[in-house]
């Protein structure tokens, strides 16, 4: 009996490995592994930054078994708050999905059928881009869900970040992380 548990769970683990590990990568960075200018924060929010506040690509492989859709959230976790702030926030990702493509408007243009993009920190839906204050390098978490369910409860465009989070939380198989350190944009160049 023993032998047949020990050999079920090898075989178990063996398909888990054949699989791979649930994975996401920003694609379209700098040479240097930062954001381009075009990613970073624009001009009218304010923080002192003028690029294009474009969002990245991305791409993902391996979800765990049995996903129905994806968030995914960009935040800031050495943001001089207290609680890091969150640039972008992606909920209803459909679980075929395996990339989201650069350039992803505020009118959730470019997203897949279905998805959303909520409330940031800067207020809005939509991608924020990075503007750490001088002098600082910053670390920028993009963190991919695979989530339980097909769409997250209670959740529309004017959402905050907490009230998806604590949904996502709550619905979650697993996560994929990538993050991406950076200063402002003028001094690493």
């Amino acid at each position: 009996m023993k032998k047949l548990l020990a050999l079920g769970l090898l075989a178990a683990s063996t398909a888990a490995l054949a699989q791979g590990k649930f994975s996401l990568s920003v694609d379209n960075l700098a040479k240097n592994g930062k954001f381009k200018k075009e990613q970073v924060l624009s001009a009218p929010y304010g923080f002192g930054c003028d690029g294009g506040n474009q969002s990245p690509a991305l791409s993902w492989k391996n979800p765990p078994k049995g996903t129905k859709s994806f968030v995914l959230t960009v935040h800031d976790k050495d943001a001089p708050t207290g609680l890091g702030w969150m640039h972008w926030v992606v909920a209803n990702i459909p679980a075929d999905a395996r990339s989201l493509p650069a350039n992803i408007g505020a009118k959730d243009e470019n997203l897949p059928k279905g998805a959303l993009q909520t409330r940031t920190d800067f207020g809005v839906p939509g991608y924020g881009g990075a503007c750490p204050p001088k002098g600082e390098v910053h670390r920028y978490e993009f963190k991919l869900t695979a989530l339980k369910v097909d769409k997250l409860p209670n959740v529309g465009a004017d959402a905050t970040p907490a009230l998806v989070g604590f949904f996502t939380k709550a619905n979650a198989l697993g996560e994929a992380k990538f993050v991406v350190k950076t200063g402002r944009y003028s001094e690493i160049k």
